[in-house]
């Protein structure tokens, strides 16, 4: 029987990519930033808030460049995995991603949204190894919570 391969250790990939998890968000608005259903962990939708602050307000790609927008994405996906650590204790608990739901703020006619989701799920995979693939939706919205380019919401297979 051949011995089980080595898992793979999403804070030391974190660190490896020199990126570290900020402290959970608080909600915005009346909502909780996790619900438990089983091995299922929901996370709220995250907006990019880097300190406290948005990185970057309005629509793409006229307000918010493509590279901007893809930025944000990476910020929500670090927001997302802070609030996910918080309620289950490690990253290390994430069984899988199942699902992530992107939404971008878009301008008339922009149709690129899948390529700022795939900021976010290129580095799902880079942090989570094979557990970071996912089913996803990219969808664009006039409009998002506080003027945000991004909001990305999770689903999350945890032990």
């Amino acid at each position: 029987m051949a011995p089980e391969p080595a898992r793979h250790d999403p804070d030391a990939a974190l660190a490896a990519l020199g990126l570290t998890l900020p402290e959970p968000a608080k909600p915005v608005a009346a909502y909780i930033p996790t619900r438990r259903s089983g091995n299922l962990l929901y996370v709220s939708g995250q907006i990019p808030m880097r300190s406290g602050t948005l990185i970057a307000t309005g629509a793409v790609p006229s307000v918010v460049s493509m590279e901007t927008a893809r930025e944000c994405a990476v910020q929500c996906v670090l927001n997302g995995l802070a609030a996910a650590k918080a309620a289950v204790g490690s990253l290390a608990k994430i069984r899988q991603v199942v699902r992530v739901g992107v939404f971008v703020c878009s301008d008339a006619g922009f149709t690129q949204q899948p390529q700022v989701a795939n900021a976010a799920s290129e580095l799902l995979v880079k942090v989570l190894g094979e557990r970071g693939q996912h089913a996803r939706a990219a969808v664009g919205s006039v409009a998002l919570p506080l003027g945000a380019p991004v909001e990305i919401e999770f689903l999350f297979e945890v032990e």
